[in-house]
Formats: structure tokens, sequence, C-alpha cells
């Protein structure tokens, strides 16, 4: 069945599709069917198209957007219901205008923002778009803006924030005014293996305090005055092989408590 374009509609590109629609609705599930549905998304396409470019200057293939747009469009073929008496664009339009919104809102933002931001987000800039065409020459004021979308300040501070959020600088981006490639990576501090010494030394403090005199003292001069087993055997008057033993022992029961010890 051929699909009329002769029928003028609120929309330029808008084919008549209303027999088409009709005839969908009484075929059930088959080839038939697959047909007459593939037909009608086909003419409104180049709508779906159009819609999709609307949206081109906001970071996103044209390409994937016009995907987003045709499955919007194949939503609204199949949820439409001609019985209702209204022309299929005045669905159309929107549901395919909410599947590109989606798209944006569920996969272009590089973090992810709350819902209610994104929509302080949109507010935010259509006032700023609105106002600046009213106030040449200078940004709109917070306070401007607040009025303008009947929002509060803190609120339009949170939409201007999320402005400079839809996506994230690469941390290899070189930074303004470097001249010799200095990357904002550069700038970024790393995890200092000193924390994990003073978490040890506080996770062994105690038990070293409960050793007895000489152990402590042979762990001390082997540990923080970097003395050899040798020299504390003959400063001990015992011999070297005993002060290796009495090391390796001490050092077993301190970490046998601290691994013991749950708030260790």
């Amino acid at each position: 069945m051929p699909i009329h374009a002769s029928v003028k509609h609120p929309h330029d590109d808008a084919p008549d599709t209303a027999d088409a629609f009709r005839r969908l609705s009484t075929l059930p599930d088959g080839p038939e069917r697959d047909a007459v549905r593939g037909r009608i998304v086909e003419a409104w396409l180049p709508m779906a198209e159009r819609l999709a470019g609307r949206f081109r200057s906001r970071g996103e293939s044209y390409e994937d957007l016009r995907q987003v747009a045709a499955l919007g469009l194949v939503k609204a073929v199949d949820r439409y219901d001609p019985e209702r008496g209204n022309a299929f664009e005045s669905y159309a339009v929107p549901t395919i205008t909410g599947e590109i919104k989606r798209h944006f809102r569920d996969h272009m933002w590089t973090l992810h923002v709350p819902r209610r931001v994104q929509e302080l987000r949109n507010r935010v800039r259509f006032a700023r778009q609105e106002l600046s065409q009213t106030i040449p020459g200078r940004t709109p004021t917070v306070a401007e803006i607040a009025e303008h979308a009947d929002l509060g300040e803190d609120d339009v501070r949170a939409g201007l924030e999320a402005l400079e959020s839809f996506t994230a600088l690469s941390l290899d981006a070189e930074l303004p005014g470097s001249e010799d490639g200095y990357s904002l990576g550069d700038a970024l501090g790393g995890p200092d293996p000193a924390l994990d010494t003073v978490v040890d030394r506080e996770a062994v403090k105690q038990r070293l305090a409960e050793l007895p005199d000489r152990e402590r003292a042979i762990l001390y001069m082997r540990f923080f005055d970097d003395m050899t087993q040798s020299s504390i055997a003959e400063q001990l008057g015992i011999s070297q092989m005993h002060v290796s033993r009495l090391i390796s022992r001490c050092c077993d029961r301190v970490r046998e408590q601290v691994l013991r010890d749950p708030g260790a």
C-alpha cells in the first residue's frame, strides 16, 4: 500500500500515513504487518532526522543522533493509537525528542550527575541564552538568571557548575600557559609510601613497649642505629647467632600480635 504525502500537516515533511496506521492496527503479527510498519517508519524517517539535527551542536555525532531518533520513531509507531484521533506527528515529535534527550542524559555525561542537576543545567542554559540577547556586552549575573528562570541563586550556581561538567578534561591535556608540554596529569600527586610506614609504626608501638628490655634494646640497635648483628653481640657479650635468634623471635611475636588484634 503506497504512502501518500498529499495531506497537509504541521510539519512539511510529514507524510499522510493515516490509512496505513488504521490498517496496521487491524493486522496480526506477521510478515504483512511488519511490511506495513516498515513503510510507515521509512516514510517518517526524514522528520526524525530533522529532529536529530536540532541537537547537532551538543557534542554528539550526527550519525549517532540519527540512530537514536530512528529508535524513538520506531517506539512512536509501535505505541501510536489512531483511534484516539490525534495526528501521528503530534505524538511522534515529543516521543523522538524525548528519546534524544534521554540519550544525552544517560550516555553523554562523563560522570553521573543527578537528574535534578541536569534539569537545572538546562534551565540555567536557556535563561542565560535568552538574557544574553537582551543584555549585550556582558554575561548575565547569577541574580539575573535566578530571577529570569524562577530559581534560587544556589540552584543557579549548581546549574552553572553543571554546564562545565558535561565532559571531563583529559589528564594528558596541556595546562594553559605551559610551553613544555606540562599536562594536568603531571600536576597530580601520588600515593605517599611514608603513610604505610606511619600505620605500621603505630601498629607495633605498643607491642614493642611490652618486650623485655634486652630484646627491645637489640631491635633498637639493629633497626634504628643500623648496627650489625656482630656489633650488637659484641656489645652485649653474647653470640651473633643468639642475637639473630632473638631478632627473629621478637619480630615474629610482634607480627603475630598485630595480625591477631582486629583493632590494629
